[in-house]
């Protein structure tokens, strides 16, 4: 079995997120894998050490040449090849026109189940599983907590609002795996090492068979015209006063202006 793991390079956690003059996402700080990205590494390799019959993990992301750093990140916790599609072409492609993308690259491969995270780091919209899902025309469930594998049947819980759910699917799927599945564990310096030496497959829209229609801003159902950063919220009002009662009729009449009370 052919498990394909889709990864994305987004902003590091400590760098503040700005808006570029073209209306996107200023990516040019430093760079990491998606953190929940490496939660479905994680569930990719446990699959694996639990006894299936996995004959392989390959990361597959879109984006930037420096993705490729990212992909060996991927490889370095448990991957064994990755395939990095990158293309001027690309560029403003939103959520449908990068899940189309990157169900193409699904298809390329034909694994037997996809895994992801359950949303990126710089967007969030934790939709892109459910997207790929529907250009493969296959099962696509997100929150996804558990996962076992019998044959090619994955029980799996969900968080649901209220609690979980227990779902059976038969493979092939397309898996949002949370951040609450596993612990992902820090790769040793042997395998960074080690991954740093493994070749990237890098294609472009025509070499992966893309529709340049298709993607990008000219294939893209959305378009960001303005973006603005919230209004400064008012300033709070402290009560100091260490008298108890003085106190307590300054807020009873503070919620009495405002009738709360």
């Amino acid at each position: 079995m052919k498990i394909l793991v889709l990864v994305k390079e987004v902003p590091d956690a400590a760098v503040e997120k700005t808006i570029g003059a073209d209306g996107r996402i200023d990516r040019s700080g430093e760079k990491t894998l998606n953190p929940s990205d490496t939660n479905a590494l994680e569930a990719a390799v446990q699959l694996k050490e639990a006894g299936a019959d996995v004959s392989e993990i390959v990361a597959v992301t879109v984006g930037p040449d420096s993705a490729s750093r990212s992909l060996q990140g991927a490889v370095s916790r448990g991957a064994d090849r990755s395939i990095h599609l990158s293309d001027a072409g690309l560029a403003g492609s939103d959520v449908v026109a990068t899940g189309y993308a990157l169900a193409e690259l699904v298809k390329r491969e034909n694994p037997e189940l996809v895994l992801l995270g359950q949303q990126s780091d710089d967007a969030g919209c934790y939709a892109v599983g459910s997207v790929v899902g529907q250009f493969l025309g296959q099962p696509a469930l997100s929150q996804v907590s558990k996962l076992e594998l019998s044959g090619t049947t994955l029980t799996l819980e969900r968080q649901a609002e209220y609690g979980y759910d227990t779902l059976e699917v038969t493979l092939p799927a397309v898996i949002s795996v949370s951040d609450s599945a596993n612990e992902p564990r820090y790769p040793s310096l042997k395998a960074i090492m080690g991954a740093k030496k493994k070749p990237v497959e890098k294609l472009d829209l025509a070499g992966a068979g893309i529709d340049a229609g298709k993607v990008g801003t000219a294939g893209s159902g959305v378009e960001c015209k303005d973006f603005q950063a919230p209004a400064a919220k008012a300033a709070g009002t402290i009560i100091t006063d260490e008298d108890t009662a003085a106190t307590v009729e300054q807020i009873v009449a503070w919620l009495d202006s405002r009738k709360l009370v």
